[in-house]
Formats: C-alpha cells, structure tokens, sequence
C-alpha cells in the first residue's frame, strides 16, 4: 500500500511500466471533470473509473483484494478512509476471476488511513483495503485500475 500526494504520484512510476500511462493521463486531463463511469486509457491494461461512492462506516465496509490488478484510488470531493489488512492475514475466500476480486464480508480491516483530495492510495495485491469509508454520504471518487 501506498499513500501519498498526487504531486509525488510521478516518484512511483519505476514500479509498474504501466504507472506512467496514469501520470500521463492525470497530466492531461482534469480526472475532478470527467464524467461517471469507464474511460480507457490502455484498453483493460489501464483505465479509469470515476464514480459516485455512498459513504459507508467502517463496520459496513468491505474488504476486498484483486489478484490481476492495481488500484490507484483517488478521492475527488470528499475525504475518503480506507481499511487495510494484508492478504496473507485473510483467509481463503472465494475469487470472481471475471470481476479480479475476492471479498471478505464480516472482516474488520486492521488499521486505517484517510486519504483527502489532492491524494492518492495505491492497493496491490497483497493490499487488502476496504474503500469508501466516509462521513459524506456521497462522494466522487476515481478509480484507476493498472494491470500487474
């Protein structure tokens, strides 16, 4: 996992080829403007998805963990939280292959980190995070998924 500003996104990019596609993308357009929904950027390997996320507490939230992909999670007009717990501490569920992902309901993360706008949070897979813990009922928020 990592937390940073998005100012500094650009001292990661050594560690996925892919991540200069997203700094590239962020430099040219205003991702605070871009409609809901999918915006591919490098057709599946990299893309975007900016939508309206319901605030949750972390009691509701859901961890989750993607085995194909990297997330790079950006909140846009809220402060989002969200719960991390290493995979290696999670137990084996069953993983959707077609939707990269395999939730783990009823799990409390282990710790907790705030993201505001302006920054950003990287999960890998070994990354178990549960997004969208908010006291904002509703908030805009981009999701950039990078292909391993």
């Amino acid at each position: 996992m990592i937390i940073d500003t998005l100012e500094n996104l650009p001292l990661y990019a050594h560690l996925n080829p892919r991540f200069q596609k997203v700094i590239d993308f962020l430099s040219e357009n205003d991702i605070n403007q871009l409609p809901e929904g999918k915006h591919l950027i490098d057709g599946e390997d990299v893309f975007v998805n900016i939508q309206m996320a319901t605030g949750k507490t972390p009691d509701v939230a859901v961890l989750e963990t993607h085995r194909k992909m990297i997330d790079i999670q950006i909140p846009l007009s809220a402060p989002e939280t969200y719960g991390y717990t290493p995979t290696v501490d999670l137990p084996e569920l069953e993983y959707n292959e077609q939707k990269d992902i395999t939730k783990y309901p009823d799990i409390l993360a282990q710790s907790y980190i705030t993201c505001r706008p302006g920054m950003f949070a990287v999960f890998c897979p070994q990354d178990g995070h549960a997004p969208c813990i908010s006291i904002v009922k509703e908030f805009k928020k981009a999701i950039f998924k990078v292909k391993c």
